[in-house]
């Protein structure tokens, strides 16, 4: 990405972006009431960051898979899930509903994702699992927007980084925050 300033969207309306995390929070005390444990939403918020080009939240799902102990191989193969056996059945449908969600203005949610989905999640998770998504599809633009950095890293394996708080679609109780990047 380029090296040019933009607006800092959490910065420059600080009450809008808190309303985000507020929202976010909420989302995932949804999902872990639910029973939507860390290994699935860390999996479709990786998803939906790859499919949106959003290198930065990719960056902070993946540091929270590891902690949450997806190992590489799992990580590695989310963008290609339709040709790996990796996934079960649950992570497939959910996987699914990621891509629906995310171009939902292609096609909104077709029967066949919806119905699919709705005979492997319960009512519950279902419900859970698209507020999860619709979450993440924000925080996305609001990075992607930003231009949020991704630097290289010195190392070989994805850890948390200092300045990043894994979100709370990951862990309720904290939240996602792009606010502390400088763009």
């Amino acid at each position: 990405m380029g090296e040019e300033k933009r607006v800092h969207l959490s910065k420059k309306a600080p009450e809008a972006y808190a309303a985000l995390r507020s929202f976010s929070t909420t989302v995932g005390r949804l999902a872990a009431d639910a029973g939507i444990d860390a290994r699935l939403r860390e999996i479709v918020q990786i998803h939906a960051s790859q499919l949106n080009g959003c290198a930065y939240c990719v960056r902070v799902h993946v540091d929270a898979a590891v902690k949450a102990g997806l190992d590489a191989d799992v990580i590695a193969q989310i963008a290609t899930w339709r040709e790996s056996g990796v996934f079960d059945e649950r992570e497939r449908a959910a996987l699914e509903l990621t891509e629906s969600f995310t171009f939902i203005h292609e096609d909104g949610i077709p029967d066949d994702v919806y119905d699919q989905a709705g005979g492997i999640l319960s009512e519950q998770e279902y419900v859970a699992l698209s507020w999860v998504l619709v979450a993440i599809n924000a925080f996305n633009r609001v990075a992607i927007a930003g231009r949020y950095p991704v630097p290289p890293r010195t190392g070989t394996t994805a850890q948390i980084a200092p300045d990043a708080t894994p979100p709370a679609i990951t862990e309720p109780r904290g939240p996602h925050d792009h606010g502390e990047q400088r763009a």
